[in-house]
């Protein structure tokens, strides 16, 4: 979980840069709004993800250990 944390950090740093970028540099740009919209997309898909991920391993295991996450390999 920390690493989808922290994933989710950089993604949101990016888009922050993209905006800011975009504002001062090319203010009659949008290039950096649409790209800031499709990192939003893709980390909407992420904890998608995730949750599918966390949900397998309570219904196999019932519970959300960590610890457990490596017999959904098999």
């Amino acid at each position: 979980m920390t690493l989808l944390m922290s994933i989710e950090l950089i993604l949101n740093s990016v888009n922050i840069n993209f905006v800011a970028f975009n504002k001062y540099l090319y203010p009659d740009n949008l290039d950096g709004l649409f790209f800031s919209i499709f990192i939003i997309a893709i980390a909407a898909a992420e904890a998608a993800v995730a949750i599918a991920i966390i949900i397998n391993l309570y219904r196999s295991h019932h519970s959300i250990d960590v610890e457990d996450a490596d017999s959904l390999r098999y």
